[in-house]
């Protein structure tokens, strides 16, 4: 049996996802019992509102199995909203969001603003080689505080003059960003997610 990718099929870009992480190398498996969440050797958890997805979780009974699989080392790729659930907490704080720790970071929620300020850029991200890779923002959250053990590996330039954002980082074998890779033809953040995995 080869390497088998869960994709938390809660919300988002469920199929991109599954489809980019068979184009990267992984058997996807669609996540949505706890059952088929223990069958998976690592995880990716897409977009969509942190809130609902918290709620959707519960309601599956996904919500504490998740937890100890995470504790227990499974790799995870969270992003826009997996990345608000993989983080260490939300600034500012909101108890309605679930926050697993995975990754020692802090972020904030709708940071970019509303679905009217979506937008693209091309990032620079030695990890995946010298090509720039194209990033789609939806409502996206960024990341206010990491820590010394995680690894940025992108950011975008600050509108009001501050430092650039982060909006992509590793720590481990946990991989977030805050944008939509599935929404690109570009698979590279999923191959990353995979050498990751499989190391």
């Amino acid at each position: 049996m080869g390497f088998s990718v869960g994709v938390l099929a809660l919300q988002g870009g469920v199929a991109e996802h599954a489809e980019a992480a068979r184009a990267a190398g992984a058997e996807p498996v669609l996540v949505r019992r706890p059952e088929e969440l223990a069958s998976v050797d690592a995880l990716i958890l897409p977009g969509g509102e942190s809130t609902a997805m918290t709620k959707l979780l519960a309601v599956t009974e996904l919500a504490e199995p998740l937890g100890e699989r995470l504790k227990g080392g499974m790799p995870a790729f969270g992003s826009c909203a997996g990345l608000i659930l993989l983080a260490e907490a939300v600034d500012p704080p909101d108890e309605r969001t679930r926050n697993y720790g995975a990754i020692d970071i802090t972020v904030r929620r709708n940071a970019f603003g509303r679905q009217v300020d979506s937008f693209e850029e091309d990032l620079d991200v030695p990890e995946l080689g010298p090509d720039p890779a194209r990033a789609v923002f939806i409502r996206a959250p960024w990341v206010v505080r990491a820590g010394p053990g995680v690894q940025t590996l992108a950011t975008v330039a600050s509108s009001d003059g501050a430092e650039p954002k982060i909006v992509a980082a590793r720590q481990g074998n946990i991989l977030v960003t805050a944008f939509h890779p599935e929404l690109t033809a570009d698979i590279r953040w999923h191959a990353l997610f995979l050498s990751m995995a499989r190391a």
